[in-house]
């Protein structure tokens, strides 16, 4: 399956954000790192934290966990180049992290108009593995071309705190919160850690061998597929799977480029401007695993 670049620029020249331009750009060797910082900073605030529908489903200002989670999914495509923003957004996660080491789903929502109820509805008190893991294996990405975030008391923290509650998870673990804690073991094994490779012998078998498991309280047809539990070549999480299943999956990703260049979500979205910005995040992050996997 050959996918089409030119016919993907197009779809997010029509109907993606600039940040979403800008990082397709890089990826293809066209733009420049200073361009994608200076799109993800329009999106953060004076407290060093990210809002404003930067998390398409959180359309609110405020600076929110789910926010730099795509800052630092942004900031990771800059590798080898770093910016300073990496760590100061590691700064504000320190800043909001609890007591136990964990991050809240989400903060207080003070303007909820067009965001999704588990963002407005999520108990700031209360660690979420889920968040957590996947903001913390995000950031173990951009750690490792940044030593500043490679070395950041914010990152260590975060990963004993993720290190610990994912060896309490079982069968009854949520589909989401499954795969990012195996894409965040995957992160931290491949600097050696023993503890996490371990913990991803242990969760192994709670992955169907196809790799699909539906995610419940989503849309009907919402699954996580292998790519979500393992991203990227290279880790021990891609063992979890048989190569050809990791293969054909990657044949589905390939194949899913729409008629109009871009790729679709299977979840639902909660705004119009939601629905629109999905797609540009997600023709962005097909382009990212293909090309990371040899496809492109």
């Amino acid at each position: 399956m050959t996918v089409d670049l030119e016919a993907a620029a197009a779809f997010l020249a029509s109907s993606a954000r600039t940040l979403d331009r800008r990082r397709f750009e890089l990826l293809l060797g066209d733009g420049s790192p200073d361009a994608v910082v200076a799109a993800v900073d329009a999106y953060r605030n004076a407290d060093g934290g990210y809002g404003w529908g930067l998390e398409p489903d959180l359309r609110s200002g405020s600076s929110q966990p789910g926010g730099a989670l795509h800052a630092l999914e942004a900031f990771a495509d800059l590798s080898p180049s770093t910016t300073p923003r990496a760590a100061a957004v590691c700064d504000w996660l320190a800043g909001v992290t609890l007591e136990d080491g964990g991050l809240p789903f989400a903060l207080p929502v003070p303007d909820p108009a067009a965001c999704a109820p588990f963002w407005v509805q999520a108990d700031p008190t209360s660690s979420s593995l889920q968040i957590t893991t996947v903001v913390a294996a995000t950031a173990h990405r951009v750690a490792a071309a940044d030593p500043a975030v490679a070395g950041h008391a914010w990152l260590a923290r975060a990963t004993a705190y993720c290190l610990e509650a994912a060896g309490r998870l079982g069968p009854e673990t949520h589909a989401m919160e499954l795969a990012f804690a195996v894409r965040f073991l995957d992160e931290v094994a491949r600097s050696g850690t023993a503890e996490a490779a371990t913990l991803l012998e242990r969760l192994g078998p709670l992955i169907p061998a196809d790799g699909l498991l539906h995610v419940a309280g989503g849309a009907e047809d919402e699954l996580m597929r292998p790519l979500d539990f393992a991203p990227f070549p290279g880790g021990p999480a891609r063992e979890l799977f048989a190569p050809e299943v990791v293969a054909a999956e990657l044949d589905r990703l390939a194949a899913g480029q729409q008629a109009d260049g871009g790729w679709a979500v299977d979840f639902d979205s909660y705004s119009p401007a939601a629905a629109l910005e999905w797609r540009g995040h997600a023709t962005v992050q097909a382009v990212v695993l293909l090309r990371a996997n040899g496809r492109l």
